[in-house]
């Protein structure tokens, strides 16, 4: 599993991550969750060692990050960035390719295409791999960057805010291929996530996160309560249960 412990960063004078520890449970989707500056996207790039913490150790399965060789933590972790911009004129495939990079070191092998296959076809995009990226929409986009994730073939995967920009329908194709990575695969994800239902519909924990302080950390369904969301957002919510799942109603709620 992933741990981190006693992590603290700041920015000049601002501190954004107030030593924190937590532990992320391998083989589940965990999702981050907290207002604009709480420090979520920060703490995923330090997991991922985008980022330097000013204090505080991250450990990958025992061991701690910093002992890993970039190579041999390529093949372990992988992370989608918010900003996925590349100025090449690439189709979805050779896009895809790029996730072999860890093993082929850019020399495609019979193995990398057959794992760029599944990797396409796992994200449902056969009708589109020879489509340029500049020609897709920003979901179908999107989708192919996740393929890229796929086919890099971690343990652990990382996203931040991987449905920003997108409509309700991909976001929740994006989201339906998260949940399969983790129920037919495996593999342990970790997201940054704005939309508190989509996090209540599909993450099995969450860490909700306030001024740099981790503020809860549990089941999806023991955080997404109207006091607990309250504390963390300052807004009222209504809860709502179906089909065994908590929604979150706060657009008329009087605050």
């Amino acid at each position: 599993m992933i741990c981190f412990e006693k992590i603290t960063k700041t920015y000049g004078k601002r501190l954004v991550l107030d030593n924190i520890s937590c532990s992320l449970p391998k083989g589940k989707i965990t999702s981050l969750i907290g207002p604009n500056g709480a420090g979520k996207s920060t703490l995923l790039s330090i997991i991922s060692r985008l980022l330097d913490a000013d204090q505080g150790k991250i450990y990958l399965d025992d061991i701690c990050i910093s002992d890993y060789k970039s190579g041999d933590l390529a093949k372990r972790l992988s992370i989608l960035r918010q900003s996925n911009h590349i100025d090449l004129r690439l189709t979805v495939r050779d896009l895809v390719a790029f996730g072999r990079f860890p093993y082929s070191k850019g020399r495609l092998t019979a193995d990398d295409q057959v794992q760029i296959d599944k990797a396409i076809h796992f994200a449902q995009l056969e009708d589109m791999a020879h489509s340029y990226i500049d020609e897709l929409s920003g979901g179908q986009r999107q989708r192919a960057f996740i393929a890229m994730i796929i086919a890099q073939d971690t343990d652990y995967i990382l996203l931040d805010e991987p449905l920003n920009n997108l409509d309700m329908k991909h976001a929740v194709l994006v989201m339906k291929t998260l949940r399969r990575l983790v129920d037919e695969l495996g593999k342990t994800v970790v997201i940054v996530i704005h939309e508190i239902n989509f996090a209540a519909q599909y993450s099995d924990y969450i860490i909700a996160m306030k001024d740099g302080k981790i503020v809860y950390n549990d089941e999806t369904d023991q955080v997404v309560q109207a006091h607990t969301l309250k504390e963390v957002f300052g807004i009222d919510f209504d809860i709502i249960t179906k089909n065994g799942k908590n929604i979150c109603n706060y657009f008329n709620i009087e605050t």
